[in-house]
């Protein structure tokens, strides 16, 4: 008998919106959980998996911001896309109490609160996007589309070296 995966709150949130999703788990016994490692463990292109990096800009607001795993947030065009005059990454010692999740578990879906929340403009090839499901261990794998409805998304040009 399989054993039952315990749903994350980000699951629960897709449920309840009724969005078709599927869960990805990986074994992150080995410590490699950084999203290049997860996306070769469960079998996708670091281009489909992407991670959810919180920012903070110079309004005091906090942003989300979803990138391909292999690429660096350009920290000038997140600030621009938010309409900011400066961002600044959120401490790592500061997700859980913002978000409600640990660095490398960090979910855009189902955060404590919701914050603005920036998409690669990648996602837009893409016929799926794999992000994490609130708990490193598991992805959610589901539709760009889906995902930028989720999160009341917007997609922007945020990668560095993208022209």
């Amino acid at each position: 008998m399989a054993k039952k995966i315990a749903k994350t709150n980000a699951a629960r949130i897709l449920d309840k919106e009724k969005v078709p999703y599927e869960i990805l788990q990986y074994e992150p016994g080995d410590g490699l959980v950084d999203g290049v490692s997860v996306a070769a463990k469960i079998g996708y292109s670091d281009k489909t998996v992407h991670k959810t990096l919180v920012a903070v800009g110079h309004s005091k607001q906090h942003y989300v911001f979803v990138i391909p795993v292999s690429e660096e947030l350009d920290l000038k065009k997140a600030a621009k896309a938010a309409g900011e005059k400066k961002i600044d990454m959120v401490p790592v010692k500061d997700i859980l109490a913002l978000t409600g999740y640990i660095r490398g578990g960090c979910s855009p879906i189902g955060m404590k609160k919701p914050f603005p929340t920036f998409i690669s403009e990648k996602a837009r090839d893409l016929e799926i996007i794999i992000v994490s499901a609130g708990k490193i261990g598991m992805q959610l794998k589901l539709s760009p589309e889906e995902l930028l409805k989720a999160t009341n998304g917007q997609l922007a040009d945020l990668a560095v070296g993208d022209e």
